[in-house]
């Protein structure tokens, strides 16, 4: 059987704590990321900065518009602006070029004061907007406001052109730039943005009530950049969050060793350096890997030939073709360190935040495959040739074991990790007990969550199964040893060196009351029932049921009378008619009928009930139809009911975040322990192919130092 190679990292497993929280199975302040700009053609060198005002087309004319000028152009700005004008030069759709030509450089946003709905006076919602994107001024912005997501100027072109949204108005040529999106289509948008490169900044608007005629105040409630999503909202949501693969910022230095590539994941907040590389492995790497910024250093520009002419002399030639096609950015100082700081800057992180080193010691480490062997053998796709992944596992095994698969081809580890994972894979086809389902979380969806206190019970979920897998494997002899011999591939892939040992209902009924409408319950519990034991919350969870009790109490007292009234009249087709309904838009239990008041008051049962009813109101205290009743008692239910409702869904919240904060000191063991995991179901996978393909396992030989060992 072939054998299947890992990067090194050392581990061992860590100490449980029983998480108590953790739910049924149903199954701070945000930290903000800066600007990432998309994936460009062409050197940043070409865009440099000039004082004079030819850069700036459509400047403003001086009108007595002029103070609102103060917020535009600052020296700092300059660069920013040169380069959203390439962005929008390079835009092709018709309704974008239209609206590109309303657009004026010489404020951030791109808005023309002199424009309809131009103003930047201090104080409107654009001048708002704008000191927002004074603080990210490389990603788009997008403003809530009301039920939708707005962006103006600049920002609106970039949606039109990469979201598939139309302008507001139309391309009415007397009004700036302005595009959204309905709240409910956010996350959409934002893919259709960081699949082109965007980042994105969001603002959310305080909820609550506000004074009347007073803006609502708003907040930068997180980012989305390429490979890393927005997050926010998500812990009480309950779908699960399509994660995709982190982009790292990528930087290539060059010493006596040979080529150096560094890889930065933000999201992570870790850094892996791979020296003494060749040009064509690093060619391959950056060919086969996903960034988000590319880096060059300066030690680059150095050659024999003694000129600082990179690519001129053929030396280097291979790599300065792969980057001249793409966007990149010159740095200097220590490749490791002035990366990291461009990684900050670019993310908005303060000094103080730490990056860990992920690196594995390149001795005794094969050279990772050049271009030429990756793409004849078919480990990264190439038309015409077999793909290698389809051969080594079964068509079911997709996601992050094939990645790790993949990654193992392309970085053969060093001899001992390999000959660690043909021990595992020999021990795996010897199996003869059930095998854990094996539940594989993205590491970087992991930290994220936890991070940003955003993981939502079907993370928790998630992450419970993930250790009762860890601990299933433990108190299995078959599977102990394999768990045992999982550390070191483990270690290899994470950089993490942990120790493991130890880690524990389930239904939470929706209340429910035969003369109240099931949906009713059912929407207003949903959200936060189940999320957490009922031990921890058990107040709060009391408090809702009695309300829920006095609510069809004087459901029962006020309305069912009248429909027992109705019920018993045999009057033919037309007479009157009643029932008990929720009223969804207005989340309230309600009694709509027609016809049912008696023409003449004889102090038959009902009649009393009849006499109690009112107008339904909304929210704003107008009335809700004709057909539409109520009573005071049920009013005061509903109320009281709702109260003890919002009061269990904020601690329910709070107990979440409560748990990623005290999570967080977790992260590592949750990450090692996610990633063995993975790495045991793409071995398991690629076992259960071997035998079916009757493969046998070859002897590993290792061979000099820096050379493949092979079989």
């Amino acid at each position: 059987m072939y054998w299947l190679t890992a990067r090194s990292v050392v581990t061992t497993v860590p100490r449980w704590r029983s998480l108590a929280l953790l739910l049924r199975s149903p199954l701070h302040h945000h930290r903000l990321f800066t600007s990432s700009p998309p994936l460009l053609l062409g050197r940043r060198e070409r865009f440099r900065c000039s004082k004079e005002g030819n850069l700036f087309n459509g400047t403003a004319k001086t009108t007595k518009k002029g103070k609102q000028q103060k917020s535009s152009l600052e020296e700092k700005d300059h660069s920013h602006i040169i380069w959203w004008k390439e962005r929008m030069h390079m835009c092709r759709k018709p309704s974008t070029v239209q609206l590109v030509k309303r657009l004026t450089y010489s404020n951030l946003l791109g808005v023309d004061v002199n424009l309809k709905n131009g103003s930047l006076k201090e104080g409107t919602l654009n001048w708002e907007i704008l000191q927002f994107k004074s603080r990210f001024p490389r990603e788009v912005l997008l403003c809530r406001v009301g039920d939708f997501y707005e962006a103006i100027g600049i920002d609106a072109c970039t949606l039109v052109e990469y979201a598939g949204l139309n302008p507001f108005g139309g391309l009415r040529s007397d009004s700036i730039p302005r595009a959204g999106c309905p709240v409910v289509n956010l996350r959409q948008t934002l893919d259709d943005l960081t699949r082109n490169g965007y980042s994105v900044c969001i603002v959310e608007e305080v909820q609550g009530p506000t004074q009347a005629r007073a803006r609502k105040s708003r907040f930068i409630s997180g980012h989305a950049h390429p490979g890393s999503p927005y997050v926010f909202g998500l812990v009480l949501d309950d779908q699960d969050l399509d994660f995709p693969e982190p982009m790292p910022v990528v930087g290539v230095s060059r010493s006596a060793k040979g080529y150096c590539l560094i890889s930065v994941l933000e999201t992570m907040k870790t850094y892996l350096a791979e020296d003494g590389l060749t040009e064509e492995a690093l060619v391959t790497k950056l060919r086969t890997c996903r960034y988000h910024y590319l880096f060059l250093h300066r030690s680059l520009k150095h050659n024999s030939s003694g000129t600082f002419r990179w690519g001129e002399f053929g030396e280097g030639g291979l790599l300065w073709g792969e980057c001249n096609a793409r966007h990149f950015e010159w740095f200097e100082g220590n490749p490791v360190d002035a990366l990291l700081l461009k990684v900050k800057e670019l993310y908005g992180l303060d000094d103080e935040v730490s990056f860990r080193n992920v690196t594995v010691s390149s001795e005794n480490m094969p050279r990772p495959l050049h271009l030429g062997t990756a793409t004849q053998i078919g480990a990264i796709s190439t038309e015409g040739i077999p793909c290698l992944l389809k051969v080594l596992l079964p068509s079911n095994c997709t996601g992050l074991p094939a990645l790790y698969i993949k990654d193992l081809l392309l970085n053969p580890p060093a001899y001992a990790i390999a000959s660690t994972i043909q021990t595992i894979c020999k021990h795996m086809s010897n199996v003869t007990c059930s095998i854990p389902e094996f539940t594989c979380i993205p590491s970087a969806k992991l930290v994220k969550l936890l991070e940003l206190r955003e993981a939502n019970h079907i993370e928790f979920c998630k992450i419970k199964s993930v250790l009762d897998e860890i601990m299933h494997m433990h108190r299995n002899s078959e599977l102990n040893e394999i768990l045992k011999l999982l550390m070191d591939p483990t270690w290899v892939a994470t950089g993490l060196k942990i120790d493991f040992e130890a880690l524990g209902e389930s239904d939470q009924k929706i209340s429910s009351y035969p003369c109240i409408p099931s949906d009713f319950f059912e929407e207003m519990e949903s959200s936060w029932k189940g999320r957490v034991k009922r031990i921890h919350l058990e107040e709060a969870f009391s408090e809702v049921e009695k309300a829920a009790e006095v609510l069809s109490s004087s459901v029962v007292e006020d309305f069912v009378p009248i429909i027992s009234r109705i019920k018993a009249s045999t009057a033919p087709l037309g007479g009157p008619k009643g029932e008990i309904l929720y009223a969804r838009e207005h989340e309230a239990v309600w009694f709509k009928g027609k016809r049912f008041v008696p023409s003449v008051w004889g102090g038959t049962p009902g009649e009393e009930q009849i006499k109690q009813l009112r107008p339904a109101l909304d929210s704003k205290g107008r009335k809700v139809g004709e057909e539409w009743f109520t009573t005071t008692k049920v009013e005061a239910a509903l109320t009281r009911y709702h109260e003890a409702g919002a009061m269990a869904k904020a601690k329910v919240l709070l107990l979440l975040r409560g748990l990623s904060a005290e999570l967080q000191a977790k992260t590592n063991v949750l990450v090692f322990a996610s990633m063995l995991l993975v790495i045991a179901k793409a071995l398991f996978a690629h076992v259960s192919e071997g035998s079916r393909r009757k493969w046998v396992f070859p002897t590993l030989t290792q061979l000099h130092k820096r050379e493949i060992w092979t079989s």
